[in-house]
């Protein structure tokens, strides 16, 4: 008889990421479905050959799926098959590359960041060529590569007329563009499009596919789009730690999580729950919501001393110290009444300060 026990209370939601989120029910008994027998390590398995069928119907015959465990992982994987060591990347300042992976692209891949400061995460031609410039200069780090997130650190969305726009200019530059697709289901189900609209199809080369913020328990996964953007990936991945040697347990979430509508259920909760906190706030008096609400966050500014009181009710991050900016995330199992109460939270610290 098993030894563990529950110690926390399943009842209590937060709001400072999607990825304290359990996992989806549907997830669970995907994972038991693949549980029993033995199937062929390291990728070889059944699972993760049904995969790449599932990511042909929504990316195109092309694709090709390397699940990997977590997020950074596939950025820092992705983007350095598709880098020699003298090329850069492109990318916001905001970008997750750039400011919450711990250096990981520095460090573990050797990739030169080139950032861009934007004044609402989203880059554009115009922006990009701040930093591409300088090619065939011995001095520089070559621009290799643009790195842009959907949707970006601050909760907006790029259309799939701006990611072509992007596309199109990075490979008139002889580069190649990369997305960042850890909320990219968000970013599909608010604008209402195909997840092949805002990358195959908008000239997206390689992504990285969000699973943990989507309900899974474990996994990511690198896409191929563009079979020549990419060198080594193979050898890559494994020397990169990535490799799982039971891929079969995180191919069959991703096939759970796509195969149906799980992944549009999850993206619409998800992003509906952030319309209704930002509309129950706005008419507080003392909150301001600072930021359009286009996927599942809510970025406002609130006094110091009630975010301090209301963290110890609900979790959520200050996003920028200086500010007093904060942002609340929403996930695919926040309820009308989590985020009802929290609004409530918020109203009745407020009327107290």
């Amino acid at each position: 008889m098993t030894q563990a026990r529950r110690h926390h209370d399943p009842e209590v939601k937060a709001f400072a990421s999607d990825n304290y989120a359990g996992v989806h029910p549907e997830i669970l008994e995907a994972l038991a479905l693949a549980n029993g027998g033995h199937q062929i390590a390291y990728g070889d398995d059944v699972y993760t050959e049904a995969l790449q069928e599932v990511f042909h119907r929504h990316f195109g015959p092309a694709a090709e799926v390397w699940p990997v465990f977590n997020g950074t992982g596939a950025n820092v994987v992705g983007l350095r098959a598709m880098t020699s060591p003298w090329e850069a990347v492109v990318c916001a300042e905001s970008a997750h590359i750039n400011t919450d992976e711990g250096g990981a692209p520095e460090q573990s891949a050797g990739l030169k960041l080139m950032s861009v400061p934007t004044p609402d995460g989203k880059l554009t031609p115009e922006l990009i060529d701040r930093q591409a410039w300088g090619f065939g200069d011995e001095h520089r780090a070559q621009p290799r590569v643009v790195s842009i997130s959907q949707s970006t650190e601050l909760g907006t969305l790029y259309t799939p007329a701006e990611i072509t726009a992007v596309a199109a200019h990075c490979h008139e530059l002889g580069m190649l563009l990369h997305l960042d697709g850890s909320r990219l289901i968000n970013a599909a189900a608010a604008l209402d499009v195909p997840l092949r609209a805002l990358t195959t199809d908008a000239g997206v080369d390689v992504l990285s596919f969000g699973g943990t913020k989507s309900g899974l328990m474990f996994g990511e996964a690198i896409v191929v789009l563009e079979p020549s953007a990419v060198r080594g990936l193979i050898y890559l991945r494994k020397s990169s730690m990535q490799l799982a040697s039971k891929m079969r347990f995180v191919s069959v979430q991703f096939e759970a999580l796509l195969a149906g509508d799980l992944w549009l259920r999850n993206a619409r909760n998800g992003n509906a729950m952030a319309a209704r906190l930002a509309a129950a706030v706005r008419d507080v008096p003392g909150v301001t919501v600072t930021r359009a609400v286009e996927a599942n966050a809510v970025f406002a500014v609130l006094p110091p001393e009630v975010a301090e009181r209301l963290r110890k009710r609900f979790r959520f991050y200050t996003w920028n110290e200086a500010t007093g900016e904060v942002r609340w995330m929403t996930a695919f199992d926040t309820s009308e009444a989590d985020v009802d109460a929290f609004a409530a939270a918020i109203a009745e610290e407020m009327a107290g300060r």
